[in-house]
């Protein structure tokens, strides 16, 4: 949404040697994105869901642009952390996992994988906004649920860590 902004910052951080990572959705359009790569030596890149109907569903937009951008970006070699907030009941089931390493494992080059716990954080920032908290039933995965996750992961073939 500011990729103007972020490609002059990034042109400045180049300038004087400072390593740099975009921390990106992946939704908007690829040339935003491979307008910046020459200056991104790294690339934090969030997936949600791999099933569209959810992903529609919990972010309200479709995630087919975000796994094209993501293809797209790979192919092209970029260094990339997928990052994957597992958030319990809605992306964390056996079959959730196989499709995330499934896809994963069909992209170009090493990726490594970060699970992130799903937090709570935003409940506070709803309540100071005036907003309803769209899913209060949600808590924190357990450890024992992200080490599970982990294995499996690796298990498939996969480069992974729990947390950022």
């Amino acid at each position: 949404m500011q990729v103007h902004f972020l490609n002059s910052l990034l042109e400045r951080c180049k300038e004087k040697d400072i390593h740099t990572a975009a921390d990106i959705s992946g939704y908007a359009p690829f040339e935003y994105i491979d307008g910046i790569r020459d200056k991104v030596d790294l690339f934090l890149y969030d997936l949600k869901t791999m099933n569209d109907e959810k992903h529609k569903e919990y972010t309200g937009v479709s995630n087919e642009r975000i796994l094209e951008n993501l293809k797209e970006l790979s192919k092209k070699g970029d260094s990339i952390t997928i990052r994957i907030p597992i958030i319990p009941g809605i992306n964390d089931s056996d079959g959730d996992i196989h499709e995330f390493a499934q896809f994963i494992l069909s992209l170009n080059g090493r990726n490594e994988i970060s699970l992130l716990p799903y937090h709570q954080a935003a409940r506070a920032k709803y309540k100071r906004l005036g907003e309803p908290d769209r899913m209060p039933w949600i808590s924190q995965p357990s450890d024992s649920k992200l080490e599970k996750t982990r294995i499996t992961l690796e298990r498939l073939g996969l480069d992974v860590k729990i947390g950022g």
